[in-house]
């Protein structure tokens, strides 16, 4: 079960820029009924491995130009071992760290959701164009820094940031958006896994299988992300998103009761 979840949320991974935390931290709270704090752990330990063969693939497709990623990748690497460091805190206070979630993921999935409608009969314009890409050194370091705090603090892909920061506040095309996304992140994902690893909270055996499904997966979902049509990449990231975020955010609220 654990294989065939994880090959779920790699192609999840591979195919919309996330790390696959969609599907992977529902079955573990919900289904496997682990704690907050150790469904993160083992989460982002899962999610690197999606990262890893879903960014690659992404690479060699030429959806990620590295040249132009190192001030997300440095800055979101500083900004995850900080808010690792402080998820030790907010470990203790599993209903924050189900709403914190449950938030990030509706409020992207709403607008993905509306830009996937707006654009599904229309080319987007600028497709080819890396320009603001290239001339956004600033905005790239407040991306990564932002982009940190999920791994760091949630355990969750930085995907629900990046995607959409790459796409809206760098204009880069959404499928250099989702390649993008997962190569920066690979760097938050192995900080946040190795810290939390340290820290207690990954449970290794029910991660092995998780890894081993999300590798494989993110490999075809980028491959199938090459054939997918733009407008159709936003709408299906936004759904996806929304259901999930009303599950954490009614949970956390159970809880907080």
């Amino acid at each position: 079960m654990l294989l065939v979840v994880g090959l779920a949320a790699g192609l999840a991974g591979g195919l919309l820029g996330i790390g696959g935390g969609i599907i992977l931290m529902p079955v573990l709270r919900f289904a496997l009924d682990l704690p907050p704090a150790q469904a993160a752990g083992t989460c982002v330990m899962a999610v690197f491995f999606t990262t890893l063969g879903g960014g690659f693939k992404h690479y060699r497709l030429g959806h990620a130009p590295l040249r132009f990623l190192y001030p997300v990748i440095v800055s979101g690497a500083v900004s995850t071992l900080l808010f690792s460091i402080l998820f030790i805190y907010f470990a203790q206070k599993g209903y924050w760290l189900d709403f914190g979630i449950g938030m990030v993921f509706l409020l992207v999935s709403s607008r993905m959701i509306f830009d996937g409608i707006r654009l599904r009969n229309k080319e987007e314009a600028g497709e080819d164009s890396l320009e603001e890409l290239n001339d956004s050194p600033a905005r790239k370091v407040v991306l990564g820094g932002v982009a940190g705090l999920l791994p760091g603090l949630f355990g969750i892909g930085t995907g629900a940031i990046l995607v959409p920061g790459f796409t809206y506040l760098l204009k880069t095309p959404i499928k250099v958006a989702i390649g993008s996304a997962l190569v920066c992140f690979a760097v938050n994902a192995a900080i946040s896994a190795t810290m939390k690893t340290a820290q207690g909270y990954v449970d290794l055996a029910l991660a092995f299988p998780l890894c081993a499904g999300t590798a494989s997966g993110a490999w075809v979902g980028a491959i199938i992300n090459r054939r997918t049509p733009s407008a159709a990449l936003r709408l299906l990231f936004g759904l996806a998103f929304s259901g999930v975020a009303l599950r954490f955010i009614w949970g956390a609220l159970e809880a907080w009761k």
